[in-house]
């Protein structure tokens, strides 16, 4: 990745391509099609959190999208439960809510800002889903306080779990990676697809390592840690406050 982080794309160049991908990211069986453990991915994190938090009330979903995640949970758990939906896309806010209520007597409540900036109180959440956002992060001091936050809002007891896009800390490893990686888009819909995912990687995304990730955990205050999947460039990891 080549572009610098002061020169990455801003909230709003963001939320106008979300708004226009809508379809894309309304399939429960493949998940996000550019990542090809999306399934595994959401599979495990819904498990992981009924595992761990099997009474949750109040589930908090960020960069919901279209509600694949808390679609997952829902029909996985077998209860209704309330969700907060945080997304900076209107249109995926809505076909979120369109779905999940389909499934769940449970309230739905729409957060259309960035997570960071959600005005929720401390100990609000059983579980926190986070799927392909926090690589929307920028420099240290945002993955820090954006996972205090996370913490802060967790009830006692309560879990986070994340999937997303991740870099490697050694660069022969980033590159070998991102190479596979690359492979696999060009196998599912050819360089022009593969190169056009990568221009937009590298002009949006800013993702860091599950190391990285799970010891800013630790660091504000998850007294476990668990890493539930990684593939070439995706994982899927979580941990309990």
């Amino acid at each position: 990745m080549t572009t610098p982080l002061d020169k990455k794309s801003n909230l709003t160049e963001i939320r106008e391509r979300f708004d226009s991908d809508v379809e894309r990211f309304s399939n429960l069986e493949t998940g996000q099609a550019a990542c090809s453990d999306a399934p595994l991915a959401m599979e495990l994190i819904t498990q992981a959190a009924l595992a761990v938090t099997p009474r949750m009330s109040r589930v908090l979903d960020i960069g919901c999208g279209a509600g694949n995640n808390s679609l997952k949970l829902r029909l996985e758990a077998g209860f209704d439960m309330n969700f907060d939906l945080v997304d900076l896309s209107r249109p995926m806010l809505d076909r979120a809510v369109s779905r999940l209520s389909e499934i769940n007597r449970g309230e739905v409540a729409i957060h259309q800002t960035d997570f960071p900036a959600a005005p929720f109180e401390q100990e609000s959440f059983d579980v926190i889903l986070a799927a392909a956002v926090l690589h929307h992060l920028r420099d240290e001091e945002d993955w820090l306080a954006a996972f205090k936050k996370l913490y802060e809002w967790l009830k006692p007891g309560g879990s986070l779990w994340i999937t997303d896009l991740v870099a490697h800390d050694c660069p022969e490893i980033q590159a070998m990676m991102w190479n596979r990686y690359g492979d696999f888009l060009a196998e599912q819909g050819g360089e022009e697809y593969r190169d056009r995912v990568f221009e937009y990687v590298d002009k949006e995304d800013s993702p860091r390592s599950v190391g990285f990730q799970m010891d800013l955990m630790k660091q504000v205050g998850f007294k476990s840690v668990d890493l539930l999947h990684k593939g070439s460039c995706f994982a899927g990891f979580g941990g309990v406050k």
